[in-house]
Order: C-alpha cells, then sequence, then structure tokens
C-alpha cells in the first residue's frame, strides 16, 4: 500500500461575515473586496449568494502542513483587505442579529435561478460553513468510505458548532445554522450507496426528471464531489479560529485514511443506518461537545467528548503516517476550552450585548494569524 501522507490530498473552503465595525452587523460589501482580492489571490476568493459573504478556498494542498500554510495566509489577506475597506472578517455559522431579509443577493444567473426555484428559504439562507475535500482517487473505495464516515459526521460536528444566535435570539442550540440549511433539499445525512455505479443512477434520475441540472446541487453533509475526486465534508459551522479549521480538516483527513487502511486489509467497519446517524446529528447540533451521543454498539447513551476521545484513538495509528499530530492535537483544546457556541454563550452571559458577542468573534478570527 502507497503512502499514506502521499494520498490524500487537502482543500479547505471557509465562508466569512463581512461586518460593519460601527454597528457590527452585516454590510452588503463584498466587490470592494473582490477587487483587490483577485488581484492578490486570484481565484481562491469568490462571492456567495449573499453580499455579506465572502468565501475562500485553499489550493489543492499534499499534506496538512501545506492546507494550515494556506488558510493561514488567506484568512491574514482577507483581513488585511477587510481592514483596508474599514470593514471586518468574522468567522461564525450564523451571524448573531443581523437580519437576511437587508442582505443583497449577488447578481449571478445561479444564484438567480436558486432564489427563483427556493424562494425565501434561499433568501433566508444566511449561512457560513466550512467544507472540506479530501482526495480519493478511486470513486468506489470513495463511496464505500463515505458509507462508513457518515457514522463520524456527528462527532466531527459537534466540535465545529458555532452559531448559537440567530436573529438577536439565544436559539437553544449550538448550530442554528445547520437547522437553516435543513430547509433547502437534498442535504442533511446521505443515504447508503453500494457503488459509485449506484449514485451515479441516482443522480442521473434526478437530472432526467427536473429535479436537479448537476450533481452540485446535492447539498448533503458529505457528498462525492461531481467534479473533483474528492469527497467533500459539508456538516461544519465555520469556526471562529484558524486552529479549529485546520484540526477539524486534520482529523476528517485521518478519518479518511483510517478507513481507507481498513478498507485495503479487508477489515470492514459497521455501516449504520441514516436514520439512526441523523439521531447523533441532532443532539450534536443542539447540545454541540456537551451533550450525549448514541453509542449504537453499545446501543446507549454516551458523553459527547467520551465518543470524541474513542475517535481520536480509532485514527491515531494513521496521524503519524500522515504528519498531523499536532493540528489533531488542538482537538484537545476544543474539548477542553469549547467550541465557539461555547465562547459566543460565554461573552453573552458576562455581557448580555450581542455587539459584544461579534467584537469577540471579529478578535478570534484574525487571533494567531500574524504569528503563524
Amino acid at each position: 500500500m502507497a503512502d499514506l501522507k502521499d494520498l490524500f490530498t487537502l482543500g479547505i473552503e471557509e465562508e466569512f461575515q463581512i461586518v460593519d465595525p460601527e454597528t457590527r452587523e452585516l454590510r452588503s460589501h463584498i466587490e470592494q473586496i473582490l477587487e483587490e482580492g483577485k488581484m492578490i489571490l486570484r481565484e481562491q476568493v469568490k462571492p456567495e449568494m449573499h453580499q455579506s459573504v465572502v468565501e475562500m478556498g485553499t489550493d489543492v494542498c499534499k499534506n496538512i502542513k501545506e492546507a494550515k500554510a494556506e488558510v493561514y495566509k488567506l484568512r491574514r489577506e482577507l483581513n488585511k483587505l477587510a481592514l483596508k475597506n474599514n470593514l471586518r472578517i468574522a468567522a461564525a455559522g450564523t451571524h448573531p442579529f443581523s437580519h437576511w431579509k437587508d442582505q443583497r443577493i449577488t447578481e449571478h444567473p445561479r444564484y438567480k435561478q436558486v432564489v427563483d426555484d427556493m424562494q425565501q428559504v434561499a433568501r433566508a439562507n444566511l449561512i457560513f460553513g466550512l467544507h472540506v475535500h479530501v482526495g480519493i482517487e478511486d470513486r468506489d473505495d470513495a463511496i464505500h468510505i463515505m458509507n462508513t464516515v457518515r457514522y463520524f459526521l456527528p462527532h466531527i460536528f459537534a466540535l465545529s458548532t458555532n452559531s448559537p444566535f440567530w436573529l438577536g435570539r439565544n436559539t437553544g442550540f449550538k448550530s442554528y445554522r445547520s437547522k437553516v440549511f435543513d430547509r433547502f433539499p437534498r442535504t442533511g445525512i446521505p443515504d447508503f450507496f453500494s457503488s459509485a455505479g449506484e449514485f451515479d443512477e441516482y443522480i442521473k434520475l434526478l437530472i432526467k426528471t427536473g429535479c436537479i441540472d448537476n450533481a452540485k446541487k446535492i447539498w448533503w453533509d458529505i457528498r462525492l464531489h461531481p467534479f473533483f475526486g474528492t469527497l467533500e465534508f459539508r456538516i461544519c459551522d465555520i469556526p471562529m479560529r484558524a486552529e479549529e479549521t485546520i484540526a477539524l480538516a486534520a482529523l476528517m483527513q485521518a478519518i479518511v485514511a483510517k478507513l481507507y487502511k481498513m478498507l485495503r486489509q479487508n477489515i470492514n467497519f459497521r455501516n449504520y443506518r441514516r436514520v439512526l446517524i441523523a439521531e447523533n446529528k441532532w443532539r450534536a447540533c443542539r447540545y454541540g461537545i456537551s451533550g450525549k451521543m448514541i453509542d449504537f454498539g453499545k446501543k446507549e447513551e454516551v458523553s459527547t467528548k467520551d465518543l470524541i476521545h474513542e475517535l481520536l484513538e480509532f485514527v491515531d495509528d494513521v496521524v503519524d503516517e500522515l504528519d498531523s499530530r499536532e493540528e489533531i492535537n488542538y482537538i484537545y483544546k476544543i474539548l477542553e476550552n469549547g467550541t465557539g457556541a461555547d465562547r459566543q454563550l460565554k461573552v453573552w452571559e458576562q455581557s448580555f450585548d450581542l455587539k459584544s458577542v461579534v467584537d469577540y468573534i471579529i478578535e478570534e478570527t484574525a487571533a494567531g494569524l500574524d504569528t503563524a
């Protein structure tokens, strides 16, 4: 078997809020950032459907060290561009109080079609996520691994939760972003597919019957990307700190590498039904890392933190091969210090001022960028 560190490339996409430093509200000012950003960052900076959202995407990275350098560079450059234009960049899954109805939609045929198709569901989809691509060449291997990875999605998601507020209210959820996105079709935990061929037939049927025009309108929590030869993890809120993004990407890569290794050794990991995994996703969405999830093998509730520790033990034998131990070790800090949602709520409980929460998010988004 080839050396694991050479097999699983990475690509990381982060969606950021564009914030007014005076009002702390979202600002529909993507053009100001794009104009200069395109000169410095080429195609790595992109608009999204709402003009108060900016997406940054790394190039294809050979390993987690390259990905880390890219993520830090992109955040640093984006932060400089925002400051230059008297704006700020904030990394959280939802804005604590800005309303979607006040945000302008980007002029683009693709976004116009989405709004025409889905109306208010699309206009209200003012959310910010983290997408991580893990390269895998063989599509049947990718589908086999995707089936199994589904079980671990709630664990990963719990670590990323960073959107407790929506329209000025404490929602009681650690990730309200995921509840907003649930309104879209073809979201959530995907079904089991026996092969890449079966998945392709499903896509062909949807296209033939006018449900979608291409496979990019499959918005599951993990998907076989239609063009890139990757498994794309889409379940996460964007984390506040760059270290958190890198830790989560390293964990995703390690899970794929571990399952690939097991596949090559003819060792099976049990596949669980989507409806069961969805129960754990709900718990992760509601409680983050502070609650319990179901251990389906034991058929009992277990502390989410304990299950994440078990996951870290599960992938431990591939971490050094991937040279990602330093990056994955930051997961322990998240378990100790809380996710973005936990930290936002702590600021809120101390101040009862959502502008202070926005200030904290802005500060955390830029934390450590100049020292990396």
